[in-house]
């Protein structure tokens, strides 16, 4: 007596050759984050080969070119001072894009710490860390930068220490509740059967372990910390006058409208606007592939 072969064994052994382990459909690619990365590496080779590629120095005062529109001479045009604009935009290129970094520096420094180690000893520790950034999330954060820019003076370095720490609730509360499943995983109870201190475990491998994701959540947040710059800068607070910081450029540059010169405030503006919606794009992407989105 003989039994039917079974359906997967019957449409394995009828399948042509080649087609029984079909291969997965190709991802389709990401255009539009090839598109912005492909920018952002654009912006960051023009940063830092700024004094090569300026013609001008961002400094240069040449009040004859006063709000002098795009010409050969200026490709993007001039300033109420006469500055060259595309002198100005790639030199401040740098401050724009390296005050970030030191601003989710510092929230990353803090947040990982305080996120780490209120998951790690729960209870009333847990609680008080809890609570704290609670109470840090009700109060307004630009209001709470610019007491400290009030009680420290304005500056660059005073408004990055204020933002990071108005950005370190945040980050702290993204890490505990990753570090919160991190901590369930059986290697932990491992390390300790062994005998390894808690916080050897958290340094060692705990934090480590978070390190991908954490870096996922900083690149979405990237964007948010240039804009929250800019816009410290726009009210006088961060960069001061002769910086080429874009937020100061665009505040330098309101002025000009009235006179129907646009450029001095649009250049900056537009500069900012597409290196932000460029690192939205590539963060959310890269948050995904990193699983910091989950």
């Amino acid at each position: 007596m003989t039994t039917a072969p079974a359906p997967a064994a019957a449409s394995a052994a009828t399948a042509p050759a080649g087609t029984l382990f079909p291969s997965r459909p190709r991802a389709q690619r990401p255009w539009a984050v090839i598109a912005a990365g492909a920018f952002l590496g654009l912006v960051v080779l023009a940063a830092v080969f700024a004094p090569l590629l300026a013609p001008y120095a961002p400094d240069e005062v040449d009040l004859s070119q006063s709000l002098a529109g795009q010409s050969g001479a200026h490709l993007l045009g001039t300033d109420a001072s006469g500055q060259d604009l595309l002198s100005r935009v790639l030199h401040g290129a740098r401050g724009s894009l390296v005050a970030p970094l030191a601003l989710l520096a510092v929230a990353a420094v803090l947040g990982v710490t305080l996120g780490t180690v209120a998951a790690w000893r729960g209870g009333w520790v847990d609680t008080l860390l809890s609570r704290t950034t609670d109470v840090m999330y009700a109060f307004p954060g630009l209001l709470f930068v610019v007491l400290i820019i009030a009680v420290f003076g304005a500056g660059m370095t005073t408004s990055v220490l204020a933002l990071g720490l108005a950005y370190t609730p945040t980050v702290a509360k993204y890490t505990r509740s990753i570090a919160m499943s991190e901590r369930a995983k059986p290697y932990i109870e491992a390390y300790r059967v062994q005998g390894m201190s808690g916080t050897r475990i958290c340094v060692a491998h705990l934090v480590p372990n978070l390190g991908r994701l954490v870096v996922g959540y900083l690149v979405v947040l990237f964007g948010e910390a240039l804009m929250s710059l800019a816009t410290l800068s726009y009210l006088g607070f961060g960069a001061q006058p002769p910086s080429s910081d874009w937020g100061l450029m665009v505040q330098e540059g309101q002025a000009a409208v009235v006179q129907e010169a646009l450029l001095p405030a649009l250049v900056p503006g537009a500069a900012i606007a597409a290196v932000v919606v460029s690192f939205n794009i590539v963060g959310v992407w890269l948050a995904d592939r990193l699983g910091s989105r989950r």
